[in-house]
C-alpha cells in the first residue's frame, strides 16, 4: 500500500464522504487549549502503534496543544481529502504521499510550509527529498519515509547456482541481471517474477538507473514526453525476460507484489522485485527455514539511482493553527522518532541523522542493503507533472501491460507513450 489511489466506485466515494463528515476540524477549547487533528495512513500494526504512541507522548508534554489521532486509508485518501477540503472539514495535519500532493498544492488546499519548519528539520532532510514535495516556489509537505525497490531473492537457490551475488557496492547491471535470471531458470521454474499490475511507477522509477527520464521540462516550464534509448533499458529487459528468455513468468505480470509471495516461498521464482517494506510480509509469512536475502535493483549508466515518492506530512491551508501543526510535525520527525516510524513501517527515513541508527544498519532482514541505497533515491520522474494521472491511467498503463506481455512491440509502445501522451499533457498546459 504505497501511494494514494483514486477511487473508482460509488461505494468508495460514499465512504469518503462519510469519513469526511466524521471529521470536525481543529479548534480551540473554552480553556484556550488548541486541538489539532492528525490524519494518519499508517495501516500495519507496528506502524499504527508507533504513531499512536508518539501522539500520546506529545499530548502528555504539550497540554495546551492536543493532537487527536484520526485513522485514514491509502485506498481512499485522495477523494476523501478532496471532499474534506471542499467542505471545509480537512484535518490539520495530513499524512499522504508526495505523488498525490500536486493537485492539492496547486489547488490551494495545502499550506506552504517554507516559513513554518525549523532549520533543524530543513537541514536534516536532503534537498533531493525536499524536491519531492516542492511545487513552484512552495514546500507543501515534509517527506519522511521512503522505500527503494529491491530484489528479494531465494538465498539457498542463489548459493546453489553459484552465480555472483549482487551487492550495493558491486551491483548487477541490467544485462547481467537478465543473464543471471536466465541461468536460474529451467524445469518449470523462473529466475524472476515481475509483479506489474501497476507497471508505470515501477518502470519510470527503475528507469532512472539507466538515465531514463521520459518527462522533460523546457525553458518555458512546459513538460513533454520523450522515450529514448535510456528509457528503453528497463522495460526492454522485462519484455525480453518474459517473451524471449522465458526467465520471467508472464503469469505474474498482472499480479500485485503480495500475490507473488506464495509462489516465491514455494520455490517457483528465484527473485521478486518488490518495495523495501514487503520484507515485513516475508518475515511474517515465509515458511520455517526459508532463507531469503535483499539485493539492490540492477544498475545502469546512472548506477543505483531510482525514483521514489516518499510519504509526507502536510498542513491544511484552512487550518487556523499552522504554527502549532508544524511544531507537532517537528516533534514527530525528531531523529529518534523518525527511526521509530521507519521501523514500524519497514521503510527508510529521509532524515540523515535517523539513517545513522544502528537498528537501520543491521544485516538482519536486509536493513543494511536498503540504507546503502538511500543516497541514490531521487524524486520520481512524474512528481510534478500536471496531467500525469490521466496519462498513466489511460495511456501508459495499458501500453506497458501490452508491451510486457508481448502483444505490441517497442515502436508501438513508444508511439503511444509519446504521441498520445503529449496530447494529454498539452491540455493541462494551455
Amino acid at each position: 500500500m504505497r501511494g494514494a489511489q483514486r477511487l473508482t466506485t460509488v461505494f468508495a466515494a460514499v465512504a469518503a464522504l462519510l469519513l469526511a463528515g466524521c471529521s470536525g476540524g481543529s479548534g480551540t477549547t473554552d480553556h484556550g487549549r488548541v486541538t489539532l487533528e492528525f490524519q494518519s495512513l499508517a495501516w500495519q500494526k507496528e506502524s499504527v502503534d508507533a504513531n499512536k504512541q508518539l501522539v500520546k507522548e506529545w499530548n502528555s508534554e504539550h497540554p495546551d496543544i492536543r493532537v487527536k489521532y484520526v485513522q485514514g486509508s491509502w485506498d481512499s485518501v485522495h477523494d476523501q481529502l478532496l471532499t474534506s477540503f471542499e467542505g471545509g472539514e480537512a484535518p490539520d495535519i495530513i499524512h499522504d504521499a508526495s505523488d498525490d500532493l500536486a493537485d492539492f498544492a496547486y489547488g490551494g488546499y495545502l499550506a506552504d510550509l517554507s516559513d513554518y519548519l525549523p532549520a533543524r528539520l530543513k537541514s536534516d532532510i536532503p534537498q533531493r527529498s525536499w524536491r519531492t514535495a516542492t511545487f513552484g516556489d512552495g514546500v507543501y509537505g515534509v517527506p519522511f519515509l521512503q522505500e527503494p525497490r529491491v530484489l528479494i531473492a531465494n538465498a539457498t537457490w542463489l548459493k546453489k547456482s553459484g552465480v555472483r551475488v549482487s551487492t550495493p557496492g558491486d551491483p548487477w547491471t541490467w544485462d547481467e541481471f537478465r543473464r543471471i535470471a536466465e541461468e536460474l531458470s529451467g524445469d518449470g521454474k523462473y529466475g524472476v517474477a515481475w509483479p506489474l499490475k501497476e507497471p508505470v511507477s515501477a518502470t519510470l522509477n527503475l528507469s532512472l538507473s539507466a538515465g531514463g527520464a521520459v518527462f522533460h521540462r523546457g525553458a518555458d516550464g512546459k513538460v513533454t514526453i520523450r522515450f529514448g534509448a535510456a528509457d528503453e533499458v528497463m522495460p526492454r529487459t522485462v519484455h525480453d525476460q518474459v517473451n524471449t528468455d522465458r526467465s520471467a513468468s508472464g503469469a505474474t505480470l498482472g499480479m500485485g507484489g503480495s500475490d507473488t509471495l506464495p509462489g516465491f516461498f514455494a520455490g517457483k521464482y528465484a527473485m521478486v522485485p518488490l518495495g523495501f517494506s514487503y520484507r515485513q510480509q516475508i518475515v511474517q509469512q515465509a515458511p520455517k527455514g526459508f532463507d531469503w536475502q535483499v539485493l539492490p535493483a540492477p544498475a545502469g549508466a546512472d548506477g543505483l539511482t531510482q525514483g521514489v515518492s516518499p510519504q509526507t506530512l502536510s498542513v491544511s491551508e484552512d487550518s487556523p493553527h499552522k504554527k502549532e501543526a508544524a511544531r507537532f510535525i517537528d516533534f514527530l520527525l525528531q531523529p529518534r522518532n523518525m527511526v521509530r516510524l521507519a521501523l514500524g513501517d519497514w521503510m527508510l527515513p529521509t532524515g540523515t541523522q535517523a539513517l545513522k541508527a544502528p537498528a537501520l544498519r543491521t544485516t538482519e532482514n536486509g536493513w543494511a542493503t536498503g540504507t546503502a541505497l538511500a543516497s541514490r533515491l531521487r524524486s520520481a520522474p512524474a512528481q510534478s507533472v500536471r496531467g500525469y494521472p490521466e496519462w498513466k491511467d489511460k495511456i501508459a498503463t495499458p501500453a506497458f501491460q501490452e508491451y510486457y506481455s508481448g502483444a505490441i512491440g517497442l515502436d508501438e509502445l513508444r508511439e503511444r507513450l509519446v504521441d498520445d501522451g503529449n496530447r494529454v499533457l498539452a491540455r493541462y498546459q494551455r
